[in-house]
C-alpha cells in the first residue's frame, strides 16, 4: 500500500487524532504495528460511524501512516504522523 499523493481533509484530520492520543497516552513507549492498526479503524469509526466511509477513511490513514519502524517510541511516531499531515516529505 503506497500513500496517496494528496491527503484528504479526512486522512489529515484522522492523522492528528491519532499523532495526539499516542502523544498523550505513554509515548515513550515502544509503538506497536498492531496499535497502529487498530487504532485506524477506531478513530474512523469515531469519524463516520460504522459505515463505508468509515471503512474508505480508515483505508486512506492506513496508507498515509507507514509501518511501524522498530524500535521507534509512540511519540516518534506520532511526530511522524504530524509531519506526514502537513505533508512534509523526508
Amino acid at each position: 500500500m503506497t500513500a496517496p499523493l494528496v491527503l484528504s481533509d479526512d486522512t489529515r484530520t484522522l492523522l492528528g487524532w491519532l499523532a495526539k492520543k499516542l502523544a498523550a497516552h505513554r509515548p515513550d513507549d515502544l509503538m506497536r504495528e498492531e496499535t497502529r492498526l487498530a487504532q485506524s479503524l477506531v478513530l474512523a469509526e469515531q469519524l463516520h460511524g460504522p459505515t463505508e466511509a468509515a471503512f474508505a477513511a480508515e483505508q486512506d490513514l492506513l496508507a498515509a501512516a507507514p509501518r511501524v519502524r522498530p524500535g521507534q517510541t509512540r511519540g516518534k511516531y506520532a511526530a511522524l504522523l504530524r509531519l506526514i499531515a502537513q505533508e512534509v516529505t523526508q
